[in-house]
């Protein structure tokens, strides 16, 4: 079955148009399945202004059917990743909304920081997600629950062995680690942080230097300082 969008035959009058090339300004015919176009006039490549990569982004034979895809839109693929993977980790734990409000926590720290030390966000988001799965403690059987919920969303090869190797050696912290690991430990203790001085429970007494002092990155820290002085008002 060939794609709707990309079919001939449901195509209307606005299906090939003109745009000006952003370099020269002349104009360029475009079909509406063209991910890309070159000016006959100065030679300048440019992206469909007009084409809708939202399936793209998702979809397994996106190359097939749209051709080679613009290099601006490849990462959109991983980016949508994280968000279903997101969701996959919920219908995982069903009804576990402490351990969905944990998780979501960490992956919500994840995100922060990664960004702040421009680290790789996907890659780090989705181990987020998918690093405690298990409540046995089995590392081996987390990785297998995870490597499938990859599989299933038909994650890339390498975004899948990325999220997978971070996972494996997420207690294995060494003066080596990785940039993308040491942030994935410090979302975990941000997280534990913040829900321990939630809690009257286990505010009172809290040893926070503890805590603090196992974060590795500047991000982390500065992170930890604002969670601590939001409860310590």
């Amino acid at each position: 079955m060939k794609c709707p969008g990309q079919d001939m035959q449901y195509w209307n009058s606005e299906a090939i148009f003109e745009v000006n090339c952003p370099k020269c300004g002349k104009h360029v015919e475009f079909y509406k399945d063209d991910t890309t176009r070159k000016c006959n006039h100065c030679g300048n490549r440019f992206v469909n202004p007009k084409m809708d990569f939202g399936c793209a982004a998702y979809c397994q034979f996106a190359e097939q059917c749209l051709g080679t895809l613009p290099e601006e839109f490849v990462g959109s693929q991983d980016n949508l990743l994280k968000d279903k993977v997101a969701v996959e980790m919920k219908r995982h734990f069903k009804s576990d909304f402490q351990r969905i409000g944990h998780t979501t926590r960490v992956a919500r720290y994840a995100e922060s920081i990664a960004k702040e030390e421009g680290a790789n966000v996907p890659i780090i988001l989705c181990a987020a997600y998918l690093h405690d799965l298990e409540d046995d403690n089995s590392a081996e059987k987390e990785l297998v629950t995870a490597r499938e919920i990859l599989t299933k969303l038909h994650a890339k090869e390498a975004m899948a062995e990325s999220v997978i190797a971070l996972l494996q050696s997420q207690d294995q912290l060494s003066s080596n680690t990785s940039i993308e690991l040491q942030l994935l430990q410090d979302a975990k203790h941000l997280a534990t942080l913040e829900e321990r001085l939630k809690a009257p429970s286990t505010r009172e007494g809290l040893d926070t230097d503890g805590i603090t002092s196992h974060l590795k990155t500047t991000a982390a820290s500065n992170t930890a300082k604002s969670i601590i002085e939001k409860y310590s008002a």
